[in-house]
């Protein structure tokens, strides 16, 4: 089995790698990879903006769903934005009244949740497409941590 020992020897992107995770696709622009950079983010934020159309805010809950929230953390602030909005604005009462809910258990507690809380097969709809979205990110993010970035004379060039 043959390596390029040529890839394997340049050093990481860490900073495009970071970048990615702040905003998809920008690793990739950082390094001069421009149009895949913007596809990839135009992917990604579409699909995490799909589930939170499709699921509501809710969908993204780290105290709920940990570790679909650790899928969509890949998708980066992004996912703590929507997991501080349910906590802050649904979770709380300031958006929506809350209501009891039926306890799990007899002498258990019946938990209080928001009025706008979906319960219905949408709700998981929209935790999957979040959940792909960060992991997609993640993968994207990997892409610009060993991508080679673009010689500056030659992306001149190519304009």
């Amino acid at each position: 089995m043959t390596h390029d020992s040529d890839q394997t020897d340049e050093p990481l992107n860490w900073g495009a790698a970071f970048f990615g995770w702040i905003l998809p696709g920008f690793g990739q622009i950082s390094i001069g990879h421009a149009r895949r950079g913007v596809l990839a983010g135009v992917g990604v934020l579409g699909l995490f903006f799909g589930g939170l159309l499709i699921g509501g805010v809710d969908c993204v809950d780290r105290h709920e769903d940990p570790l679909w929230f650790y899928a969509q953390a890949g998708a980066g602030p992004i996912a703590l934005a929507s997991d501080w909005a349910n906590s802050a604005l649904l979770k709380s009462g300031k958006v929506g009244d809350l209501v009891e809910t039926p306890a799990a258990m007899p002498r258990a507690t019946p938990a209080m949740v928001s009025s706008f809380k979906t319960v219905t097969p949408a709700n998981e709809i929209g935790t999957l497409y979040c959940a792909l979205a960060g992991l997609m990110n993640v993968v994207v993010i990997f892409d610009a941590l060993k991508r080679r970035p673009v010689e500056r004379s030659a992306s001149a060039g190519r304009r």
